[in-house]
C-alpha cells in the first residue's frame, strides 16, 4: 500500500495538469530504506511527448548523486497518462527499474476529473496497489 500525504498528491497532479498535453514525470524521495514518501522532486519529460515519458539521462545521473548523498531513495515514480486511463504501458512496465518503488500513474484525460493510481512493477510485471492519502 502506498500511504501518501494530501500535499504531494496535489502536487503530482498539479505539474501533470501543467505538463499536459506532454507527459509529465518526476520523483518523491524519502529516507533510504523507508516507505516514506517525504520530497517531492518534478522531473523534465526529455521526450517532451503525449504518449510516453523519459527522464533526461543527466538529470537522473544529478538526481541519483543528489538521493545518495542525502540518503533518499526513490519511494515514488510517477508520471502522467493524458489520453488514457491511469494504468501503466508495456513499454512503463519495460523500464521500471526500481523494484522498491511505487509507481504512479495520473491521468489527465479529463480536464475536470483526475485518475489516480498506484502500483509495483517487477520485472515488467504489474500490481496496483491502494493508495491511502493522508491529510
Amino acid at each position: 500500500m502506498l500511504r501518501i500525504r494530501r500535499e504531494l498528491v496535489d502536487e503530482i497532479v498539479a505539474h501533470a495538469r501543467r505538463d499536459h498535453p506532454d507527459e509529465a514525470c518526476g520523483v518523491i524521495a524519502g529516507p533510504e530504506g523507508s516507505d516514506s514518501p517525504e520530497r517531492f522532486i518534478p522531473m523534465l519529460n526529455a521526450a517532451r511527448s503525449p504518449t510516453f515519458y523519459e527522464f533526461d539521462s543527466a538529470d537522473l545521473l544529478k538526481l541519483y548523486r543528489e538521493l545518495d548523498a542525502n540518503g533518499e531513495a526513490p519511494v515514488v515514480i510517477y508520471h502522467s497518462h493524458t489520453a488514457t486511463e491511469a494504468y501503466p504501458s508495456r513499454t512503463d512496465a519495460n523500464i521500471a527499474a526500481e523494484p522498491d518503488a511505487h509507481y504512479v500513474l495520473v491521468s489527465t484525460r479529463d480536464p475536470e476529473v483526475h485518475e489516480f493510481r498506484s502500483y509495483r512493477i517487477v520485472d515488467a510485471e504489474i500490481t496496483e496497489e491502494p493508495v491511502e492519502i493522508i491529510d
